[in-house]
């Protein structure tokens, strides 16, 4: 099956817990970083996610937000370090390409986002992104 969206994150599940209609599902990305997903319970089920399978984080790039450090006092906890490695841009809009340990992301922000936050080649930058943004899918 090929998909739309680019940014696919190989990890590893460290940690399952289960509610009543959601669940949260830890992820250690392959460069080491902890990222979290908020996905169904019969999600969980369907895919059979345990303790130690190998998953890939999805998400689309107009999910990623970017911040150029770490932020706190904000309900996101899924916060990536990483570096910005080229930066498209069109007549509105941006595509932000980001190397994060391990692997790549791309976000999608307005051309003004880049001018604001001063973003070129080279710049480091954090990526921001929602638990409820986070799809899984089974490797």
């Amino acid at each position: 099956m090929s998909l739309s969206i680019r940014n696919q994150l190989p990890g590893t599940v460290a940690s399952v817990t289960t509610g009543e209609a959601m669940a949260t599902v830890k992820v250690r990305l392959a460069g080491g970083q902890d990222i979290t997903a908020a996905i169904t319970t019969e999600s969980v089920e369907d895919l059979g996610l345990a303790e130690g399978d190998q998953v890939r984080a999805l998400v689309k790039s107009t999910e990623v937000s970017l911040a150029t450090g770490p932020v706190s006092g904000l309900s996101i906890r899924n916060q990536i370090p990483g570096t910005v490695a080229g930066i498209a841009t069109g007549g509105a809009m941006a595509s932000v390409k980001i190397d994060v340990e391990g692997a790549a992301l791309t976000a999608a922000i307005t051309k003004d986002a880049v001018t604001d936050l001063g973003l070129t080649a080279g710049s480091s930058v954090v990526a921001l992104i929602k638990s409820t943004s986070i799809s899984l899918a089974t490797a």
